[in-house]
């Protein structure tokens, strides 16, 4: 079996490539994969170090928009996993035109080569921001999507195109919708890795509006072990919310963090709160978990120890991120 992986120089994405090719899911334990990533800002080779001398692994150095490759590597593929996007919120409010073309026209450019050469299975990685903002209860996959920022709005774009796909071209489909990542190896844009980092070098930590915003927080290992689960048993042309179970306000998280640093609140600076910022987000996770099994397996505390170590430790890796993007 042979995997088409894009963006799987990403943060997300690089956490599969490195678990499938480390053993972490017996179904793709003699897999070859293929890293089709166009290593942006955010995409990055040493994500990839601990395995770039594995014979499974290829690493393609392009964009998903680039049709001519993308087919060619599409007609020798079995399946694909879609990662590839432009994820900023902030940076999508400053100008979208970038998360238009890699999240909707990229996406349509893989589609229209799984047509072509008649792929096996295509993995279409999305996110809960495609439901808007909800107050109270949680989101089943049949929710109305209701984007508020231009990323929402390509991903869940994305998601419309994928699902037309499946029922026009019968190209087998599944889409994962994710609620907030956090783990090693994620870029310093993103509030824990940004805060971490800030807080480890002295600086103050910026916190949006009120700080009472609501996200669910899931460990990178728990969801791409979940993408996993949906390549191999999730049924064609269904959705699966992929959650973490821990509902914290920013403000809360705010809190773990300068405690996990050693930092008291005069680090923390509160600013303008970001235009169209969801209040609160919750996916409910029911479907995967009686389908197919899923239950997460890294504990909130735990997991959040375990990051701020690794960026403690691992300066050599995000310092020269940070400064390249003036961050």
């Amino acid at each position: 079996m042979k995997i088409l992986v894009t963006g799987g120089a990403g943060f997300i994405g690089s956490h599969f490539v490195r678990s499938a090719l480390s053993g972490a899911y017996a179904s793709l334990a003699a897999a070859e994969v293929v890293v089709l990533d166009r290593l942006t800002y955010a995409g990055n080779l040493a994500n990839l170090d601990p395995v770039l001398a594995n014979p499974r692994l290829t690493f393609v150095e392009g964009d998903i928009l680039d049709t001519d490759l993308v087919d060619s590597l599409v007609s020798e593929s079995d399946a694909i996993v879609n990662f590839a996007a432009e994820s900023h919120v902030d940076r999508s409010i400053l100008g979208a035109s970038a998360f238009i073309m890699t999240n909707v026209m990229g996406t349509h450019r893989l589609l229209e080569a799984a047509v072509r050469h008649h792929v096996d299975r295509f993995v279409q990685v999305s996110t809960d921001e495609v439901y808007g903002s909800i107050g109270e209860g949680s989101w089943p996959e049949d929710h109305l999507l209701e984007p508020n920022s231009p990323y929402a709005a390509s991903k869940a774009s994305a998601d419309l195109v994928a699902r037309s796909y499946a029922r026009t071209h019968d190209v087998d489909v599944v889409i994962t919708r994710c609620s907030n990542n956090y783990g090693p190896y994620q870029f310093p844009e993103k509030v824990i890795p940004l805060f971490v980092t800030n807080l480890l070098d002295g600086h103050r930590v910026p916190l949006y509006g009120d700080g009472l915003n609501v996200r669910d927080w899931l460990h990178v290992d728990d969801h791409c072990r979940g993408i996993a689960l949906v390549m191999e048993k999730g049924r064609s042309g269904e959705i699966y919310n992929i959650g973490g179970g821990t509902e914290l306000t920013n403000r809360e998280l705010t809190q773990r963090l300068l405690h996990a640093c050693g930092a008291d609140w005069d680090r923390v600076e509160m600013v303008e709160d970001r235009k169209a910022h969801d209040r609160r987000y919750s996916v409910d996770s029911t479907k995967i978990t009686e389908e197919l099994g899923f239950t997460p397996q890294v504990g909130f505390d735990e997991g959040l120890a375990d990051t701020v170590t690794w960026y403690r430790q691992n300066r050599a890796w995000w310092e020269p991120l940070k400064a390249r993007a003036a961050l």
